[in-house]
């Protein structure tokens, strides 16, 4: 009996009514997807097509076993167990075993593909493999926890403010990994076994590379997945930002005066409810009366202007009535049609809608972009549901369940799309979600509406990193955080110079945050309208803050041309701008579980204070390595732990030589 076969470059394998296809896709890759009594799907949920060298791939047919090379990875099928399903494992260009689907267990009657039958539907899902000794799993996107190293932990497959779930994961044993599916879900890292489950889906898909490092794993994915485009010049500079610039002259004094006392800024931002209601895609009259003059005095001064944008159309909203007839919205699948309540009850326009895209963004053009704002700020992206339950939502692309993890991918989509087609090169977005692909879309993450306190301090070091693992290279945070800081308060102040430092050391440098106390704002009418938060700029922090916030910003500029190169070896190869020691020094196994400093590229190695009245900390220095001080001048060699000085006014910094 013949279970393999081979289809052009592709090996199939048959069992049971399910069909198992290995396909080469891209250098040192393979797509796996397999279906149960239906035929192989070619969902390019995140894959673009592959460049694959066919010169490179062997495949080898057996009877009840094939494998199939793709120059440094190779894939067995194998019949394994009683029930005589198919087995997956994966081997490197050495022979070495990568990762290994569970077998059969024989009496157990178990399965590493598990398809659970819904009634009225397609299945559940269970992928499950085996758990390896010793090793390490970074990346995943964005989940508030102290961590770097997944392996041991459970993971939603679920967005939320300040989480995004990005299924790309980069192993020590030398593979990347992509969960191609946009289901909700979960994965366990176990210690016996990995499993990835989709609570929703029509087949199993995803997408395995081998790498010698993860420089070279990055790089894979990103040919595999999509590159990030060339950071514009604007981007490498400082952003300014708060909650919120309420009307046209308050911005305007803001940037004045940054530019009169000679501090480098880039970008400033508007920030919500600049808008007469949520949907209506256009500045309110009475605050903001002549955008097009805004635009043009702030481009004298060298600033670009950032607008932020919902997804969220109100019920008043002068464009709701057509977006709804027009099926532009997503849907309750039973209930009030009402996806959030916040200020107003608001329905999210469908970004998986082809329509809606366009719709979106002919207004925001027409409303923005035509007045010459060129940056957008995707608020608002997982999106945040008021309470989460994607499962009663249906898309254009199907129900929530399915295909809700995509929902940020395609929002910044909208408007990629829409600026590439006005003619602007390098679209830049700031939005708060991502998913695999989004990185392709000009997609700017920040990390949400996070706390202003030291332990969201802390856990935003991680989060930064496990992103740029996850191919999303740009990445930055709230400085300060969102929620809260007083900034005549001592401690605020401690923490808000602290998070500068390392903002410093971020892809993007931008200040952000509700500070308090809030500040009312009434119409002319004296209706209240959105409070604002109280001042955010540089120089609202204190006499001791100022010179040291000052200070980095200087540097920031001196950093221009780094920070440059770091953004063109990001669009060109996929390599995160934010890198874990172990991504720099993966044979040095101290450096495996490092989640309190980092490489700045590959050049500095940074060390963030994050505790309160810190004035030193301990760094470890990698074996077989020099670092000069960048304050002290000092020469360290590696291979080493040092308690190093860290003055208020120093994030401890070290360049490589």
């Amino acid at each position: 009996m013949k279970y393999v076969e081979r289809q052009g470059n592709d090996v199939i394998f048959r069992s049971n009514g399910e069909t198992i296809r290995i396909t080469p896709w891209g250098r040192d890759s393979l797509r796996v997807r397999a279906a149960q009594m239906a035929e192989i799907r070619n969902d390019r949920f995140a894959l673009l097509d592959a460049d694959t060298d066919a010169n490179d791939i062997e495949i080898r047919l057996e009877d009840e076993r094939a494998v199939l090379r793709n120059g440094k990875i190779t894939a067995v099928v194998e019949v394994s167990g009683w029930k005589r399903n198919g087995r997956l494992s994966f081997y490197n260009q050495k022979g070495e075993l990568l990762l290994r689907e569970t077998d059969g267990g024989n009496a157990l009657a178990l399965t590493p593909r598990e398809y659970l039958p819904q009634t009225g539907g397609d299945f559940a899902l269970n992928v499950t493999f085996e758990g390896q000794e010793g090793e390490r799993l970074y990346g995943m996107g964005q989940y508030q926890e102290e961590q770097v190293d997944w392996k041991g932990c459970t993971l939603e497959l679920k967005h939320r403010n300040s989480q995004a779930s990005v299924p790309f994961v980069i192993s020590s044993r030398g593979y990347g990994f992509l969960w191609h599916n946009p289901a909700l879900g979960f994965v366990s890292f176990g210690k016996n076994r990995t499993t990835w489950h989709a609570d929703a889906t029509k087949q199993m898909d995803y997408w395995i590379t081998a790498g010698d490092r993860p420089a070279d794993i990055s790089r894979n994915y990103a040919d595999a997945a999509g590159h990030v485009p060339m950071m514009p010049e604007y981007g490498l500079g400082f952003w300014q930002c708060k909650l919120r610039y309420w009307n046209q002259e308050q911005l305007l004094q803001v940037a004045r005066e940054y530019k009169k006392r000679n501090l480098p800024i880039d970008v400033i931002v508007i920030d919500f409810f600049h808008w007469p209601h949520m949907g209506d895609y256009r500045f309110d009259p009475e605050f903001f009366p002549d955008p097009a003059a805004m635009v043009k005095e702030l481009r004298k001064m060298g600033i670009e202007l950032m607008v932020s944008v919902w997804p969220q159309v109100a019920l008043t909203s002068e464009n709701y009535g057509e977006m709804n007839q027009q099926g532009l919205l997503m849907r309750a699948d039973y209930g009030e049609q009402i996806g959030m309540r916040f200020v107003e009850d608001s329905m999210f326009w469908d970004a998986t809608n082809p329509r809606a895209r366009e719709y979106v963004w002919n207004k925001c053009k027409q409303n923005y972009y035509d007045y010459g704002i060129r940056i957008f700020w995707l608020d608002e992206a997982e999106p945040e549901l008021g309470t989460y339950d994607f499962r009663h939502f249906r898309f254009h692309a199907g129900n929530g369940q399915e295909v809700g993890n995509i929902y940020p991918q395609l929002y910044s989509r909208a408007f990629y799309d829409g600026m590439q087609a006005a003619g602007q090169e390098n679209p830049v977005n700031l939005v708060r979600c991502a998913w695999a692909g989004s990185q392709r879309y000009g997609a700017l993450v920040w990390s949400g509406d996070i706390m202003s306190d030291w332990t969201y301090f802390r856990r935003q070091v991680c989060a930064g990193l496990s992103m740029g693992a996850a191919g999303i290279p740009w990445w930055t945070t709230d400085i300060g955080g969102f929620h809260g800081g007083n900034p005549q308060n001592p401690e605020f102040r401690e923490l808000l110079i602290r998070w500068f430092e390392w903002g410093c050391y971020c892809p993007v440098m931008r200040l952000h945050g509700d500070r308090q106390p809030a500040q009312p704002v009434y119409r002319k009418d004296g209706s209240r309208a959105l409070n604002s938060g109280s001042d955010n700029e540089v120089w609202s922090f204190g006499e001791e803050a100022y010179p040291i916030l000052e200070k980095y910003l200087r540097r920031r500029e001196e950093l221009r041309p780094y920070v440059r190169a770091l953004m063109q070896e990001a669009h060109e190869n996929g390599t995160p701008l934010l890198r874990g020691m172990y991504y720099e020094f993966p044979e040095d196994e101290n450096c495996n579980l490092l989640r309190d400093q980092y490489m700045f590229g590959g050049k500095y190695l940074a060390a963030p204070v994050m505790e309160m009245g810190a004035r030193e900390r301990s760094v470890y220095f990698p074996v077989g390595t020099a670092w000069r001080n960048v304050d002290t001048h000092e020469i360290i060699q590696g291979g080493r732990r040092l308690t190093v000085p860290a003055p208020l006014h120093v994030i401890p910094v070290f360049e490589r030589l």
